[in-house]
């Protein structure tokens, strides 16, 4: 005997969209939650906040070149040497991105000095996720 509903029922839109979402927010959480491993040549870092910085000795005594300069904030730097083969503590980096060469800001592939407290190893995703929500939905009940 035929069924009287002559369409047959669709399947749910909301499960689709709750399954695209947790494939899509899993490795982001999973990230975010992953310790941060021992800093080894090589490795990315990025400037926490605004930071004025020691250019390099050997990058500094070149003529016309300033002592310092400014990392913006999130910045990345690649490692050239890590801080325990130092023995001022220093993590020795390599500036990266950011083309324009203006001071006091430093110019790409700039070698600096960096201490622990300047510096982190891995985005906040969950942080920026979260202030830029915020913005959007201040930006949006705004107007």
């Amino acid at each position: 005997m035929a069924s009287s509903d002559p369409h047959p029922p669709e399947p749910p839109l909301w499960s689709i969209g709750l399954a695209v979402l947790i494939i899509l927010v899993a490795p982001v959480l999973l990230y975010s939650l992953a310790p941060t491993g021992p800093l080894r040549e090589g490795d990315t870092i990025f400037s926490e906040g605004q930071q004025r910085v020691a250019i390099a000795a050997s990058e500094a005594s070149r003529a016309t070149k300033p002592e310092t300069c400014l990392l913006d904030p999130g910045h990345p730097l690649i490692i050239v040497q890590s801080s325990a083969d130092r023995t001022d503590g220093a993590i020795l980096a390599r500036v990266q991105g950011n083309p324009s060469i203006e001071w006091p800001f430093c110019p790409p592939h700039t070698t600096v000095l960096v201490r622990a407290h300047q510096m982190f190893q891995k985005p906040d995703v969950l942080g920026d996720l979260k202030s830029k929500m915020a913005g959007l939905v201040g930006g949006a009940l705004g107007r």
